[in-house]
Formats: structure tokens, C-alpha cells, sequence
């Protein structure tokens, strides 16, 4: 793979990273799946390994339809290996709100609690192009809107 290839692989990991978030924000979980491989393992904060396509889309597909959620994503690194895989990382802002919360012109009101945490991805090329073998999500950080600072 020679450095034309492997920074065209690099776009094609962070463009599949940045769907599949926008996908969960979209609430297109069958999309978001899509970007899985048949045998992925999706490791999401605080929940138990979802391991394959069908189990990681039934559990999204229980989430309440009213939940809205933003990932924002920052930070990202992809190494793609010439022999076919790839690591990501990148930091994660997760903001939270409710459908029903009434829509303002500044936007609807997110959640007071806000989440910083971290994907690691392990991507394989397939014949489909670039999947997600291999998920871990977790949480470092929650923001309190209403906490004030810890003193010094």
C-alpha cells in the first residue's frame, strides 16, 4: 500500500467513524449497523458486549424514539495496517436531549449532565469497503451544568 493508498484508507476509516455516530443521532439504526462487520463486538459504556449485527440492531432498536442524542467527535487518529486493518480513536461530547422538550430557535434544551469519553475502533477492510470489527465506548468525564467548579 503505498502513501496515496493508505491516506485514502485513513479518510475512509474517519468517514465511516463520522456515519456511524450520525447514523445513532439520526436514529438509523440499520445504517448504523451497516458499518459493523456480520461479527463485530460493540463494547458501550456501562452495558454488556453486543456481539454481531443483529444483536447490536436490536438493542439500539429498543432505545426510547424520543431520546435525542449529538455525539460530537474530536481528536481522531486512524492507523491502517497495509495488510487489511486499521485502528481509531477519538474523543467523544455527548449531548443528550428530549424529543418532546419544546424546540426554540436556539435548539431544544439539552440534558444538564453532558459525557466526554473515548471509540477505540478496530476496522477491517471487506469486500463492502471499511467495517467495525471491534468497538470499545466508555465515559472519563460527566459535565454537571448545575455543579459549580470543586475549589483548589
Amino acid at each position: 500500500m503505498d502513501a496515496l493508498a493508505l491516506l485514502q484508507a485513513e479518510s475512509q476509516c474517519r468517514h465511516l467513524i463520522i456515519a456511524a455516530a450520525e447514523a445513532v443521532d439520526g436514529q438509523q439504526y440499520e445504517a448504523f449497523v451497516d458499518c459493523f462487520t456480520e461479527d463485530a463486538v460493540l463494547q458501550r459504556p456501562g452495558g454488556a458486549p453486543l456481539a454481531g449485527r443483529a444483536a447490536i440492531l436490536a438493542s439500539y432498536a429498543q432505545k426510547n424514539p424520543d431520546r435525542l442524542t449529538q455525539h460530537l467527535l474530536c481528536n481522531h487518529r486512524v492507523v491502517v495496517d497495509p495488510s487489511g486493518w486499521a485502528e481509531s480513536s477519538c474523543k467523544v461530547l455527548l449531548y443528550v436531549s428530549d424529543r418532546r422538550r419544546e424546540p426554540a430557535p436556539e435548539g431544544r434544551l439539552a440534558d444538564v449532565k453532558h459525557h466526554v469519553g473515548e471509540f477505540r475502533d478496530r476496522l477491517i477492510l471487506t469486500s463492502d469497503g471499511w467495517r467495525i470489527q471491534n468497538r470499545k465506548a466508555w465515559f472519563e468525564l460527566q459535565v454537571d451544568a448545575r455543579a459549580g467548579s470543586p475549589a483548589a
